[in-house]
């Protein structure tokens, strides 16, 4: 599975459970940490939470993937799982707005909004 497959799958997981304003950004080019960011959205911690787990259950099911790392999932405020190439973020609005990552990663060409 490359990168982009990986990365275009666990959107469509993710949106499944109602994510919102999903988009992707190819960062391969600026970071070694990883090739791809994903960042999703959810209105509450309950479904943040609930995104991050549905998408760690999906993973190990459909793909025998487990992400490396998770953190603040139980917080559900914003929960970041490290999948090697493609890093996770689902955020609740109120930290989206306030940490902007997008604005951070993308140079205008990088970013794509994944819709189904």
């Amino acid at each position: 599975m490359t990168s982009l497959e990986k990365t275009l799958s666990i959107c469509k997981i993710l949106s499944s459970k109602k994510a919102q304003n999903i988009v992707y950004i190819e960062v391969s080019d600026k970071t070694s940490l990883c090739d791809y960011f994903i960042i999703a959205g959810g209105r509450s911690t309950t479904q943040v939470k609930a995104a991050a787990e549905n998408l760690d259950e999906k993973m190990e099911k459909e793909f025998g993937l487990i992400p490396r790392r998770a953190d603040g999932v139980k917080e559900g405020r914003w929960a970041v799982l490290d999948y090697e190439d493609v890093i996770v973020h689902i955020f609740n609005d109120e930290e989206r707005d306030f940490y902007r990552l997008e604005r951070l990663w993308e140079d205008g060409k990088n970013l794509s909004k994944y819709e189904d």
